[in-house]
């Protein structure tokens, strides 16, 4: 697995991610196979094909016959563990939400611009809180309360995973490696900031590609965007206060009925004890959080935002430990 050197967040967290580890793992090195595939293919034929296999793999890995690659084996083993306390419909949602991540990675591969921030936000909970939402599946965890935690971190880390993304991604892209030789990226730079954030801002993706951080409106655009992943987080560490006192969370959940996204009653000690249990799976808010308060550090210049450090594993272990976002 790559996540420790593509995925460090991912890294940190999975080894808090006991007794869900595997399918954690998994599902990160998944999202990661599966970004990466432009940067690594030779055309984007060649990427809808390797988007055909993996959900081909995890159809077959979910039938009792998984592949021989790591990420398939791994989710076997996690889907065997949770044979010990879930049902099948644990089971039938995680499949669910694995192939919503997969059919969502397959819609962006071109890397084009979200039309609004309404757009990242639903490309955020279509996979950053996707995976989550398997996480706690896995768990044997079906509780409104998660999920909507679970969606308004992954919101804010899906937003989060864009603004990192500018630096990166606006920068001329290196050649493929092949068996024959380098071959020509085939991206260009990208700059995937919502159009009506740019729009209002007057920022212009070429100014950007040409300029980096001196690109007019490019701080004002990444603040707007950024203080949406923020509201999610606030949102979410409000509601996990309400929730705890014996409050309900304050507002609906938006995606209550849709996909797996369906409940029984809950009572008050089953949400304590769920609550509990599925913190490790929300976890996701520690380096989100800590991003943008570095982003806000650099005057919300991308291209500025200091590393992490060792201070990131030290946030990630002071909020399980007091468990709070």
């Amino acid at each position: 697995m790559r996540n420790r050197k593509g995925d460090y967040d991912a890294h940190l967290i999975r080894r808090f991610a006991q007794p869900a580890q595997d399918m954690y793992t998994a599902l990160r090195a998944l999202n990661l196979e599966l970004v990466r595939l432009p940067d690594i293919v030779s055309n984007p034929t060649i990427g809808l094909m390797r988007i055909k296999f993996w959900q081909e793999s995890i159809d077959k890995t979910f039938a009792g016959q998984p592949p021989r690659e790591p990420i398939c084996i791994l989710l076997h083993q996690a889907l065997l563990f949770m044979d010990q306390f879930a049902d099948a419909s644990s089971k039938k949602s995680i499949k669910f939400w694995i192939s919503r991540l997969i059919r969502t990675r397959e819609k962006h591969m071109d890397n084009r611009p979200f039309t609004s921030l309404a757009t990242l936000e639903d490309y955020a909970e279509n996979t950053y809180s996707t995976m989550m939402y398997a996480t706690l599946a896995s768990l044997g965890l079906r509780s409104m309360d998660l999920d909507h935690l679970a969606s308004h971190i992954g919101k804010a880390c899906g937003i989060v995973a864009v603004l990192r993304g500018v630096p990166l991604l606006a920068a001329p892209h290196a050649p493929i490696k092949t068996p024959s030789g380098d071959v020509p990226p085939t991206r260009d730079p990208s700059l995937l900031l919502p159009l009506d954030i740019m729009a209002e801002e007057g920022v212009k993706e070429e100014e950007v590609f040409r300029q980096g951080p001196d690109a007019p409106g490019l701080q004002d655009a990444v603040f707007k965007v950024a203080t949406r992943a923020n509201d999610h987080l606030i949102t979410a560490q409000e509601m996990l206060k309400r929730l705890r006192a014996g409050e309900d969370a304050g507002h609906e959940f938006e995606h209550e009925g849709e996909g797996a996204h369906v409940y029984e009653a809950e009572g008050e000690s089953d949400r304590a004890r769920d609550l509990h249990r599925g913190f490790r799976v929300l976890l996701e808010a520690a380096p989100a959080t800590y991003f943008l308060e570095r982003l806000e550090q650099a005057n919300f210049d991308p291209f500025a935002v200091k590393p992490a450090g060792w201070r990131l594993p030290w946030r990630v272990w002071q909020a399980l430990s007091k468990e709070q976002l």
